[in-house]
């Protein structure tokens, strides 16, 4: 007898594990994630810097960081499992003009809804993190609300409060597809055999528009690879755990035990790649410089480790939440360009809202559809790391 279930996801990172959750809480009926490694949380999620916050350009993506910002801060409070948060805050640093204008605009939409953001000259950036160069900033943005938290202990905590409300997670089972007929979700295809499910919610991050394409979905994803190195302890190491970003380099950093964690975007000369290798060379040649002009202090330090991880991007660096067209049952939660781990609180919910409710109703996310890609330009998010 073939196996059944009421809601399938594909995927254990920190979207589908808040998914199992928010749909087992929901009594939306038997809840199966199913993960192809070995462990939850692997893939992106596992890679990311942790980071959560509102300094976004969009509406859209400001609303969904109102959301989902809480549950975060306060998942321990209110599930009663740990996990680790630093609400130090975010600070963009800012140096030419371009730049200043497009956080300036973006800084009145975000006031406008309700987000906090206090504009610094440099010395009261610097003021905030000693060390940062000076010299030729404009000026900055800080964001007292943002901060970072564990990626893995929010993706566990999920699994762990799934499971406590009925759901099944299982690790190792790999969907290879999706099965439908006459447009409608009627199972998946595993390597361990076939499940009869009506709804599917692809969580499969990088690897998403694989899944889609079996089910006839096409998406505008990319796979963009992101390189990350670890200092080990240094004098001049900064004492707070704020998210530091330059702006016009992309090149961010924050304390990581008694170093700091250090990042950059690849730039124009970035292309999609599943290929998770460190690259040696970008880190010495593009990371170490960039760190060196815009924080000194870090001269000192030495790389302790290094890993990379996947952006899996959209054309508007935008996620594509809700119904897929076409297929009914067939539900997206991908794109999200950066913004996964910090976004996934609430993209669960909304998830669980789609399947129980028919609509999701916490966020309007009908900007965020599939089809928004089908005409015209959609609104791009300026401010991505």
């Amino acid at each position: 007898m073939r196996e059944t279930a009421d809601v399938v996801i594909v995927g254990g990172g920190a979207v589908g594990a808040s998914a199992a959750y928010h749909l087992a809480d929901a009594g939306a009926g038997r809840i199966l994630l199913l993960e192809r490694e070995a462990s939850l949380g692997t893939g992106s999620t596992r890679r990311c810097a942790g980071g959560f916050r509102h300094q976004f350009s969009s509406g859209i993506n400001n609303e969904l960081s109102l959301a989902s910002v809480p549950l975060i801060t306060g998942f321990t409070e209110q599930h009663g499992l740990p996990l680790d948060v630093d609400q130090d805050g975010y600070l963009f640093l800012v140096r030419t003009e371009p730049m200043w204008q497009s956080f300036l605009g973006a800084l009145e939409l975000q006031r406008s809804m309700g987000v906090a953001v206090e504009v610094l000259t440099p010395e009261g950036a610097a003021g905030l993190v000693p060390g940062i160069a000076t010299e030729d900033m404009i000026g900055a943005l800080f964001g007292p609300r943002d901060g970072i938290a564990d990626p893995s202990g929010l993706t566990n905590g999920y699994a762990t409060l799934a499971r406590r409300a009925g759901a099944e997670i299982r690790t190792g089972v790999e969907v290879t597809g999706v099965r439908t007929h006459d447009g409608h979700v009627t199972g998946v295809f595993t390597r361990g055999g076939d499940i009869d499910v009506p709804v599917v919610v692809n969580a499969a991050g990088p690897w998403a528009g694989s899944l889609a394409a079996t089910a006839g979905v096409a998406l505008p994803l990319e796979p963009i690879p992101r390189q990350v190195a670890v200092t080990g302890p240094f004098p001049g190491a900064p004492k707070r755990r704020t998210l530091v970003i330059d702006a016009d380099s992309t090149y961010y950093f924050h304390r990581e035990g008694p170093g700091v964690l250090m990042g950059m975007g690849g730039g124009p000369d970035e292309r999609a790649s599943f290929d998770t290798r460190v690259d040696d060379a970008f880190i010495a040649e593009q990371v170490v410089p960039t760190a060196l002009r815009i924080f000194p202090p870090i001269e000192q330090a030495g790389i302790a480790t290094t890993w990379a991880g996947l952006y899996e991007m959209t054309p508007d660096r935008h996620p594509i939440i809700g119904p897929a067209p076409g297929v009914d049952g067939f539900l997206l939660a991908n794109g999200f360009s950066g913004h996964g781990f910090q976004h996934a609180p609430i993209v669960g919910k909304l998830l669980a809202e789609l399947v129980v409710d028919g609509r999701a109703h916490t966020v309007d996310i009908a900007p965020l559809s599939l089809e928004r890609f089908a005409g015209g330009q959609p609104v791009r998010e300026r401010h991505v790391i």
